[in-house]
Protein backbone atom coordinates (compact mmCIF):
# COMPACT_ATOMS: atom_id res chain seq x y z
CA UNK A 1 0.00 0.00 0.00
CA UNK A 2 2.85 2.28 0.14
CA UNK A 3 2.95 2.87 -3.53
CA UNK A 4 -0.65 4.53 -2.82
CA UNK A 5 -1.46 7.97 -2.77
CA UNK A 6 -2.05 9.46 0.87
CA UNK A 7 -5.59 10.03 0.54
CA UNK A 8 -6.40 6.90 -0.07
CA UNK A 9 -4.37 5.16 2.54
CA UNK A 10 -5.91 7.57 4.81
CA UNK A 11 -9.64 7.10 3.57
CA UNK A 12 -9.06 3.93 3.27
CA UNK A 13 -7.72 3.20 7.51
CA UNK A 14 -10.36 5.68 8.14
CA UNK A 15 -13.15 3.26 6.49
CA UNK A 16 -11.53 0.47 8.51
CA UNK A 17 -11.35 2.14 11.78
CA UNK A 18 -14.34 4.06 11.64
CA UNK A 19 -17.41 1.59 10.68
CA UNK A 20 -20.20 2.91 9.17
CA UNK A 21 -23.78 1.44 10.37
CA UNK A 22 -24.74 -0.65 7.64
CA UNK A 23 -21.55 -0.60 5.80
CA UNK A 24 -18.33 -2.33 4.90
CA UNK A 25 -15.60 -1.88 2.76
CA UNK A 26 -12.79 -4.00 2.31
CA UNK A 27 -9.56 -3.49 0.47
CA UNK A 28 -9.13 -5.80 -1.94
CA UNK A 29 -5.55 -7.86 -1.08
CA UNK A 30 -4.11 -8.03 -4.72
CA UNK A 31 -5.26 -4.24 -5.23
CA UNK A 32 -6.23 -1.27 -2.39
CA UNK A 33 -7.73 0.71 -5.44
CA UNK A 34 -10.58 -1.84 -5.18
CA UNK A 35 -13.13 -2.42 -2.98
CA UNK A 36 -15.22 -4.93 -1.63
CA UNK A 37 -18.42 -3.10 -0.54
CA UNK A 38 -21.71 -4.95 1.41
CA UNK A 39 -24.76 -2.11 1.97
CA UNK A 40 -27.47 -3.61 4.38
CA UNK A 41 -31.01 -2.45 3.50
CA UNK A 42 -31.89 0.69 5.14
CA UNK A 43 -34.75 0.35 8.21
CA UNK A 44 -37.91 1.17 6.60
CA UNK A 45 -37.09 0.58 3.22
CA UNK A 46 -38.14 -2.20 0.24
CA UNK A 47 -34.80 -3.44 0.49
CA UNK A 48 -34.60 -3.60 4.38
CA UNK A 49 -32.87 -7.46 5.48
CA UNK A 50 -31.29 -7.54 2.38
CA UNK A 51 -26.91 -7.71 2.10
CA UNK A 52 -26.03 -5.92 -1.08
CA UNK A 53 -22.93 -6.51 -2.08
CA UNK A 54 -20.96 -3.22 -4.68
CA UNK A 55 -17.67 -2.96 -6.12
CA UNK A 56 -16.25 0.40 -5.66
CA UNK A 57 -12.37 1.24 -7.72
CA UNK A 58 -10.76 4.24 -7.38
CA UNK A 59 -9.47 5.33 -11.01
CA UNK A 60 -5.82 6.83 -11.34
CA UNK A 61 -7.49 10.31 -11.87
CA UNK A 62 -9.09 9.98 -7.69
CA UNK A 63 -9.66 12.37 -6.60
CA UNK A 64 -10.26 15.03 -8.95
CA UNK A 65 -12.03 11.92 -10.57
CA UNK A 66 -15.06 9.83 -9.01
CA UNK A 67 -15.23 6.31 -7.95
CA UNK A 68 -16.43 3.78 -9.92
CA UNK A 69 -19.31 2.00 -8.37
CA UNK A 70 -21.89 -0.73 -9.25
CA UNK A 71 -24.05 -3.12 -7.44
CA UNK A 72 -23.05 -6.82 -7.85
CA UNK A 73 -26.48 -7.91 -5.79
CA UNK A 74 -29.26 -7.78 -8.25
CA UNK A 75 -31.83 -5.27 -7.30
CA UNK A 76 -35.23 -4.01 -8.25
CA UNK A 77 -34.76 0.33 -8.33
CA UNK A 78 -35.10 3.51 -10.51
CA UNK A 79 -31.92 4.84 -9.98
CA UNK A 80 -29.42 0.56 -10.35
CA UNK A 81 -29.74 -1.15 -14.44
CA UNK A 82 -29.46 -4.65 -14.96
CA UNK A 83 -25.64 -4.01 -14.95
CA UNK A 84 -25.46 -2.84 -11.29
CA UNK A 85 -24.68 0.86 -12.37
CA UNK A 86 -26.00 3.49 -10.32
CA UNK A 87 -27.27 6.62 -11.68
CA UNK A 88 -26.12 9.33 -8.35
CA UNK A 89 -24.88 12.95 -9.23
CA UNK A 90 -22.15 12.80 -6.94
CA UNK A 91 -20.83 9.90 -9.52
CA UNK A 92 -21.58 11.80 -12.45
CA UNK A 93 -21.23 15.00 -12.61
CA UNK A 94 -21.73 16.43 -9.03
CA UNK A 95 -18.45 14.81 -8.21
CA UNK A 96 -16.27 16.71 -6.25
CA UNK A 97 -12.74 16.15 -4.86
CA UNK A 98 -13.86 16.96 -1.51
CA UNK A 99 -15.97 14.00 -1.15
CA UNK A 100 -14.85 10.87 -0.18
CA UNK A 101 -15.92 7.01 -0.09
CA UNK A 102 -17.90 7.48 3.12
CA UNK A 103 -19.36 10.11 1.61
CA UNK A 104 -20.55 7.82 -1.78
CA UNK A 105 -20.92 4.75 0.16
CA UNK A 106 -23.30 6.96 2.36
CA UNK A 107 -25.17 8.24 -0.80
CA UNK A 108 -25.56 5.20 -2.10
CA UNK A 109 -27.71 4.30 1.26
CA UNK A 110 -29.54 6.92 1.50
CA UNK A 111 -30.57 6.29 -2.55
CA UNK A 112 -32.01 2.69 -0.69
CA UNK A 113 -33.80 4.50 1.61
CA UNK A 114 -35.46 7.14 -0.76
CA UNK A 115 -35.49 5.77 -4.80
CA UNK A 116 -35.92 8.54 -7.46
CA UNK A 117 -38.06 7.55 -10.05
CA UNK A 118 -38.25 11.08 -11.52
CA UNK A 119 -34.17 10.86 -12.33
CA UNK A 120 -33.90 7.29 -13.31
CA UNK A 121 -31.49 4.64 -15.09
CA UNK A 122 -34.00 1.25 -15.35
CA UNK A 123 -36.92 2.83 -17.07
CA UNK A 124 -39.30 0.01 -17.07
CA UNK A 125 -38.92 0.27 -13.10
CA UNK A 126 -38.52 3.91 -12.93
CA UNK A 127 -42.11 3.73 -14.55
CA UNK A 128 -43.52 0.48 -12.44
CA UNK A 129 -42.39 3.19 -9.73
CA UNK A 130 -44.44 5.68 -10.73
CA UNK A 131 -47.83 3.99 -12.20
CA UNK A 132 -47.92 1.59 -9.36
CA UNK A 133 -45.71 2.37 -6.06
CA UNK A 134 -46.78 -0.43 -3.91
CA UNK A 135 -46.47 -2.61 -6.72
CA UNK A 136 -42.73 -1.64 -7.69
CA UNK A 137 -41.88 -1.65 -3.86
CA UNK A 138 -43.65 -5.57 -3.28
CA UNK A 139 -41.23 -6.48 -6.16
CA UNK A 140 -38.24 -4.61 -4.69
CA UNK A 141 -38.82 -6.67 -1.26
CA UNK A 142 -39.43 -9.65 -3.24
CA UNK A 143 -36.14 -9.15 -5.70
CA UNK A 144 -34.48 -8.21 -2.13
CA UNK A 145 -35.58 -11.77 -0.75
CA UNK A 146 -34.46 -13.99 -3.89
CA UNK A 147 -30.90 -11.74 -4.61
CA UNK A 148 -30.05 -10.07 -1.05
CA UNK A 149 -30.99 -12.30 1.69
CA UNK A 150 -28.57 -14.83 3.90
CA UNK A 151 -29.80 -17.82 1.89
CA UNK A 152 -29.97 -16.34 -1.50
CA UNK A 153 -26.21 -17.38 -2.55
CA UNK A 154 -23.60 -19.29 -1.25
CA UNK A 155 -23.77 -23.01 0.55
CA UNK A 156 -26.96 -21.49 2.76
CA UNK A 157 -28.84 -21.50 -1.20
CA UNK A 158 -27.35 -25.19 -1.80
CA UNK A 159 -28.03 -26.54 1.87
CA UNK A 160 -31.82 -25.43 1.32
CA UNK A 161 -32.36 -27.41 -1.82
CA UNK A 162 -30.64 -30.50 -0.39
CA UNK A 163 -33.50 -30.47 2.63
Amino acid sequence: MSAMPRRIIKETQRLLAERVQGISAMPDEANARYFHVIILGPKDSPFEGGSFKLELFLPEEYPMAAPKVRFMTKIYHPNIDKLGRICLDILKDKWSPALQIRTVLLSIQALLSAPNPDDPLANDVAEQWKSNEAIAIETAKKWTRLYASEYSSGSCLNDRRAK
